[in-house]
């Protein structure tokens, strides 16, 4: 059974900004450490996409998958899901609520559920989702902040 993990982060920018680079799958190898390819193979009528495959190396863990992806209408949240068993992982579920603060930046929440294919103990499983977490959210807010200075 697979325990879900939850972090924040707050970013300087608007939730347009945060949920357009959340959105723009095949740029993340560019600002995403562990992952060397994302390819969009479905899309929704409005362009955005359903599913991706990714293919990541994060030294002891490399794999390839497929997640389904789902948004609000208002895009303040981006769910996903495994579609099918991958070699490292069972399921894998999580989300991105993005929402917009008085002073003009964003929280982020991003809650992830992950069930491997190889066993890990608790205590190091949890340290793992803690650091993936805490990365993802770290160049997340860089990516952001650093496309916002360009602009």
């Amino acid at each position: 059974m697979a325990d879900s993990s939850t972090q924040s982060i707050i970013i300087g920018a608007s939730p347009d900004r945060v949920t357009a680079v959340i959105c723009d799958f095949p740029r993340y190898p560019e600002w995403t450490e562990a992952v060397r390819r994302a390819e969009v193979v479905e899309e929704y009528e409005d362009g955005y996409a359903s599913q991706v495959r990714f293919t990541i190396d994060a030294g002891v863990m490399a794999d390839e998958y497929v997640l389904a992806y789902e948004y609000a209408e208002d895009l303040s949240r981006v769910e996903w899901h495994l579609v099918a068993p991958s070699k490292m992982q069972k399921t894998q579920r999580g989300s991105y609520d993005v929402v917009g603060n008085p002073d003009g930046s964003t929280t982020v929440t991003y809650t992830l559920e992950v069930e491997l294919s190889v066993g890990m103990l608790g205590m190091f499983r949890r340290k793992a989702e803690k650091m993936i977490m805490d990365t993802a959210l770290k160049q997340l807010k860089h990516r952001v902040e650093a496309s916002g200075a360009a602009q």
